[in-house]
């Protein structure tokens, strides 16, 4: 019988096992194979040669410094939303380092890092960890609208560019269509609706379905967090300036190279719009997605698609290694600035 549970128990660790793999391996190959498709006609000694000699790596080392200031506001960002449910507020240097830890888990296992980030602040600010995460769907649902009214006005200023583009890819569009045409979308929806409504209103005292209700319900307690946020005014600054940030990381890329340095500031836009939009597909970092974008964009305004493809590949890169460094060392920094840290007192509002 001992020998049966243990060979049990080992089937279920190597099953569990397997599954984490293919959680990091499956969408990993998918990037690697969209990098693949990206760059399989191109001719890579060219791209080698403007790599090792057509770069000014010190303009890149300096963009990354943007990349740290806005991933640190957008830390400074969460911190607000966190505040109205937590009393005392907790520290900022968490909600910061939390952040930036974010990336490197997500460069691992794509979206885990939004949960490891609540789990982390839930741990060392003893928060609930459902509030936390509505709190941090707040932030994301806000970053989908900035990054849509970004879009909306560069398409609106640029349209004959857009225009173009998916002429040019339809594929990027019949898809999304496609799923908005089907009516068995639409039938999903109504009917998750009407079972949610069935649950909640005859079996929400049932053990299972108690624990399921009170912890939507400290999520939507989280996702009100910006109505009971007191600096409102001092959200939107760090939004604008969070994007602000972003925007530069990737702008001032286009000095280090001699085929962009001329292209202007319209074509950056168009092109981070565009990039922009890549990073929402769930692959590590974006990688494929990020690279089509940025070189349809480039080609598009004269750039040589070696040239776009050295471009991406350079500028992705480089921001990739120091996002997932800096995210190390803020992983390694966390149990260090919180050695002596015991955030007793808490109220949820």
């Amino acid at each position: 019988m001992t020998n049966n549970t243990e060979q049990d128990i080992e089937s279920v660790a190597s099953t569990s096992k397997w599954k984490s793999v293919a959680k990091v391996l499956i969408p990993l190959a998918i990037g690697g194979l969209l990098l693949w498709l990206v760059y399989r006609k191109m001719d890579f000694s060219a791209i080698g040669k403007i790599v090792l000699d057509g770069v000014n790596y010190y303009i890149i080392a300096f963009s990354l410094l943007f990349g740290l200031v806005a991933n640190c506001i957008r830390g400074l960002r969460w911190q607000l939303l966190i505040e109205p449910i937590a009393t005392p507020h907790p520290r900022k240097i968490n909600a910061i380092l939390t952040t930036l830890g974010n990336y490197t888990v997500n460069m691992a296992l794509p979206r885990a890092g939004e949960f490891w980030r609540c789990a982390e602040e839930s741990r060392y600010e003893k928060i609930p960890f459902p509030q936390l995460l509505g709190t941090l769907f707040m932030d994301r649902i806000m970053d989908l609208v900035t990054v849509g009214l970004i879009t909306l006005g560069i398409m609106m200023g640029f349209q004959g560019f857009f225009d173009a583009f998916f002429a040019r890819n339809p594929q990027l569009t019949q898809g999304f269509f496609a799923i908005f045409n089907s009516i068995w979308l639409y039938v999903a929806i109504i009917g998750l609706g009407i079972i949610f409504f069935l649950l909640y209103k005859y079996l929400s005292h049932v053990g299972p379905i108690r624990k399921i209700v009170t912890l939507i319900g400290r999520i939507l307690e989280g996702l009100r967090s910006i109505w009971l946020m007191e600096r409102k005014w001092l959200f939107i600054l760090y939004s604008i300036l969070l994007w602000v940030g972003y925007f530069f990381y990737f702008y001032t890329t286009f000095f280090a190279f001699d085929f962009t340095r001329s292209l202007g500031m319209g074509v950056g836009l168009i092109s981070f719009a565009m990039s922009s939009i890549a990073v929402a597909v769930p692959v590590q970092g974006g990688v494929g997605p990020w690279h089509f974008m940025v070189i349809a964009s480039l080609v598009a305004f004269g750039v040589t698609k070696e040239d776009a493809g050295a471009f991406a590949l350079v500028v992705h890169t480089t921001q990739t290694i120091w996002t997932t460094a800096v995210g190390f060392v803020a992983i390694g920094l966390l149990p260090f600035v919180n050695k002596n840290y015991n955030r007793i007192t808490q109220s949820n509002k």
